[in-house]
């Protein structure tokens, strides 16, 4: 699609860093540059004020990640493509049949009212819970990762849903402030609402992180 917009050399295309590497990967195919963007600490999705901060003169598009199943702002997207002049393109996620959709949202309802110790997700209109990310307080990678693990001895099949920014890995490598991407790299973690899960399956998860009160002690 960037091709096809005559998006190319001497482009720049504002993307996300909280997430795959793959949408980078395609500004570079294309010949372009990409220049990445903070994110909403809600959604994980791209801050559109953020991305009109990253707008200069070389920018050509925009491309807008929809992330763990939260529709990104895309009115507001297109409304500062609108300003701007720019291509506002979006990557979706693969699609679930509407009952599947309807048995993640009941499981994320679930935990919702029953996790303590950790924040859990905004659900927001149109969420289809692809994931389930919550965030878990304290001294940011070190207690999430430590927690993580005490879960899964629990029995728990939770997993780390950004392991690295993309502006952090080699080929990419940008030194720009992303504060609230690399808040979120550090501190989420995605936990399952399969609609495979039976019931107690989510009382097991339940159990498991509110015995640890999402709390663990402060790395010295």
């Amino acid at each position: 699609m960037l091709r096809a917009a005559g998006v190319g050399v001497g482009d720049e295309v504002v993307v996300p860093a909280f997430g795959n590497v793959e949408v980078a990967e395609a500004v570079t195919l294309a010949g372009a540059l990409p220049v990445f963007a903070d994110i909403d600490p809600a959604t994980y999705c791209l801050d559109p004020a953020a991305v009109e901060a990253a707008v200069t003169p070389r920018t050509a598009a925009v491309v807008v990640v929809h992330r763990f199943g939260r529709p990104a702002d895309v009115v507001r997207m297109r409304a500062l493509g609108q300003r701007h002049g720019l291509l506002v393109l979006e990557q979706g996620e693969s699609e679930a049949p509407y009952d599947e959709i309807a048995q993640r949202r009941q499981r994320a309802g679930y935990l919702d009212a029953r996790l303590k110790g950790v924040r859990t997700p905004e659900g927001g209109v149109g969420h289809t819970y692809q994931q389930y990310v919550v965030r878990v307080p304290g001294n940011g990678r070190p207690d999430r990762d430590a927690f993580a693990r005490a879960i899964r001895v629990r029995g728990v099949d939770c997993r780390v849903p950004v392991k690295t920014p993309v502006h952090r890995l080699p080929g990419f490598r940008q030194c720009v402030a992303l504060p609230e991407t690399e808040r979120a790299a550090d501190e989420t973690l995605a936990l399952p609402v399969d609609a495979s899960l039976t019931k107690r399956d989510m009382q097991r998860i339940v159990s498991a992180c509110n015995a640890l009160g999402g709390l663990l002690q402060p790395a010295f």
